[in-house]
């Protein structure tokens, strides 16, 4: 059985995951980046594991151990109860003939990954088609999905899927956990990260690592950089937030399937810090607007759809505004980008609107308006591909650019 050869997308410099932008109702919640996760999966054949399922690429899948073709189950586990409006499997990749998954059972449970489920949908895949979409039967209200592939297309040995997405309202902001700043041990060496609002700046111990992103309840999306190679990071927080569990991917690849594993566990509050590290938000975007004349702000949050800007947002603006009392010559462009959810006019528009409410805020603060000026682009200048939300989140953004 061959495997399946991943090409590469490029993510530019250090990009963390803003929540800057317009954020769909509907959405998959079948997805690492929304904070899944497999806690049962059926035997796989090398690299090709559950969360293949997950990655919202129709490029990798997963593989059954071989020879074990039928009956295999899955149990995803979401961060919050949804109720599933729909379901879309992909099976165009499959390689070997006869091998896609045929009959598959869906389930929902609203009490645990070992009792309760009830059935949502039972259907019939075709051999080889992408996006093959069917409607829940009925509407069930749970956090855990089993997913049951019954048999193939009549391969002996193997039997594979290459996408499972489930589609529903996206559920109202989990509670936060608190400030996680701290030191965590982590599969590569010792983690440092700051939380400032809902902006993440930090560092790791393994080839000068960097990290910038974002919080949202127990979900932190971040940028790892190491040098000039970097690449996304999703990390799920236990419920008690000593411990997480996290997938990376590669700057680089075309698909989405992640490159490796990244969990880590909280051994001290303080936050420590590495030789290669600022130590600071507002530290970081001085050291990248100084020697780049360009820097991303990640953890300003909006209303849906809307330029209010969120009371969360009030730490990250703070340091923002810190920068500008701290270089007093600086002059800064505050630019607005979003997704390509939504119209052309309407994303230009909104992305202006929002980079305004940003100028605002420092204005009101004691910045002077001849420091400060604003550009919305809308969705005309993407850092990632849109076919994702992995690549949605990194192109809602602000970015500072000084004038030179």
């Amino acid at each position: 059985m061959k495997k399946t050869v991943f090409t590469a997308i490029i993510f530019a410099g250090c990009l963390g995951l803003s929540l800057f932008g317009q954020q769909t109702e509907t959405i998959n919640l079948l997805a690492l980046q929304e904070g899944t996760i497999p806690v049962i999966s059926a035997a796989h054949y090398g690299g090709w594991s559950a969360e293949s399922l997950l990655d919202e690429s129709p490029a990798s899948g997963w593989a059954c151990e071989k020879g074990r073709i039928a009956n295999n189950i899955f149990v995803f586990e979401m961060l919050q109860a949804a109720e599933m409006e729909s379901f879309e499997f992909d099976n165009a990749a499959v390689d070997t003939a006869g091998a896609g998954a045929r009959e598959i059972v869906v389930e929902i449970s609203a009490a645990g990954p070992g009792s309760g489920f009830e059935t949502v949908l039972q259907a019939a895949l075709a051999a080889k088609a992408d996006k093959q979409a069917f409607t829940a039967r009925k509407k069930v209200k749970g956090r855990w999905l089993r997913l049951t592939i019954q048999n193939n297309h009549g391969a002996a040995q193997w039997t594979e899927l290459f996408g499972f997405r489930a589609y529903g309202l996206k559920p109202a902001a989990p509670s936060p956990l608190g400030d996680i700043s701290g030191t965590y041990d982590s599969k590569y060496s010792k983690f440092h990260i700051r939380q400032q609002g809902t902006a993440l700046v930090g560092c790791y111990e393994y080839h000068q690592g960097l990290l910038d992103g974002a919080i949202e309840g127990r979900l932190m999306k971040l940028t790892w950089c190491e040098g000039e190679k970097s690449g996304p990071v999703v990390m799920i927080f236990s419920a008690d937030g000593k411990s997480f569990r996290g997938y990376w991917w590669r700057a680089g690849l075309e698909n989405k399937q992640p490159g490796g594993t990244w969990d880590g566990s909280k051994v001290s509050s303080q936050v420590g810090g590495c030789p290669h590290w600022s130590g600071s938000l507002g530290g970081e975007l001085k050291k990248q607007l100084a020697s780049e004349g360009r820097a991303r702000v990640y953890g300003i949050l909006f209303d849906l759809n809307s330029a209010t800007i969120k009371a969360e947002s009030k730490p990250v603006l703070e340091e923002v505004l810190g920068l500008l009392q701290g270089e007093p010559s600086w002059k800064l462009t505050i630019e607005g980008h979003t997704d390509s959810t939504g119209s052309s006019e309407h994303n230009q528009k909104l992305s202006l609107q929002r980079a305004d409410a940003v100028k605002a805020y420092l204005l009101g603060a004691g910045s002077a308006a001849g420091r400060l000026k604003t550009l919305g682009f809308g969705s005309t200048k993407p850092v990632a591909d849109n076919a994702s939300e992995m690549g949605r989140a990194q192109n809602r953004r602000v970015e500072l650019v000084r004038e030179q």
